[in-house]
């Protein structure tokens, strides 16, 4: 940073947060922030731009570090990109409006608002590689968790688990799917695993494969698999794509797939 912005605004950083803050109100009406109390707001302000303030005078790879530290304590309190970054572009402009009035020789403004420039796009574009990083690790962490809960297996009863799939089958799912099952007849000891296909939208030629899979996977470490929730126009498609399920039994509704893992553990139902 040239040292004549290091000392405008030592000479007249009052003046220059005083201007900055009225602009920074500006930027609170276009970025949703109204609902933000007058305090929070306000103290969100003087941090900010004390902050900013601080960076003129750090060292490049301490100044990034600490930009970085700021930026993740803001996207986690959920903090809009659009606020810093227009507070930064507020920031540019109060300093030139000084630098415009101070300085009268052309290419000596012009130097220093070049260096201002490329100073300000450095936070700028930090700030924006930081933000992006960090939504990607939240959004990949929340696809985990989806997907781990995509495929529960559930026990039901001694010896008999299910394991409910929704929605569509894709690569990813699959394998967590076998995975899971075969984790879960292990954990449970379990006899009969029924994979629940009620909620599965469209059952073609791929999906088939992945159940197939998984069936054969569940029969290798000595469980039995059934599929249930075959409804009529499942069952049409998976006859017209030529799919074979000979290999494991199919029941129509999860309640004929207990009974059947019932008998097949040789046990029943009683009524009390």
């Amino acid at each position: 940073m040239q040292p004549y912005i290091i000392s405008l605004l030592n000479n007249q950083r009052d003046a220059v947060l005083e201007q900055w803050k009225k602009e920074l109100e500006l930027v609170r009406t276009k970025n949703y922030l109204t609902s933000i109390s007058d305090d929070v707001y306000e103290n969100m302000n003087q941090e900010f731009m004390h902050f900013i303030i601080s960076q003129v005078t750090a060292e490049q790879e301490e100044a990034k570090g600490q930009l970085s530290s700021f930026a993740e304590k803001y996207i986690q309190a959920g903090w809009p990109l659009s606020y810093f970054t227009q507070g930064l572009q507020a920031f540019r402009r109060v300093l030139l409006a000084f630098l415009s009035e101070l300085e009268s020789d052309v290419q000596a403004l012009l130097s220093t608002f070049s260096d201002l420039e490329e100073w300000i796009d450095g936070i700028v574009n930090q700030l924006v590689h930081d933000y992006t990083g960090n939504w990607e690790d939240i959004i990949e962490m929340q696809k985990l968790s989806l997907l781990e809960l995509s495929a529960p297996l559930i026990p039901v009863m001694e010896d008999v688990t299910v394991m409910p799939l929704i929605g569509t089958i894709d690569t990813a799912r699959a394998k967590l799917i076998m995975e899971n099952l075969l984790e879960g007849v292990i954990e449970h000891r379990s006899q009969v695993v029924l994979i629940d296909i009620t909620g599965v939208p469209v059952v073609d030629t791929m999906v088939a494969h992945h159940i197939i899979q998984a069936s054969e996977a569940v029969r290798l470490v000595g469980a039995t698999c059934i599929l249930v929730g075959i409804r009529p126009e499942i069952a049409q498609t998976i006859v017209n794509l030529g799919i074979d399920l000979s290999k494991f039994p199919t029941k129509s509704t999860l309640k004929k797939g207990i009974e059947t893992a019932l008998e097949l553990t040789n046990k029943k139902l009683i009524d009390l």
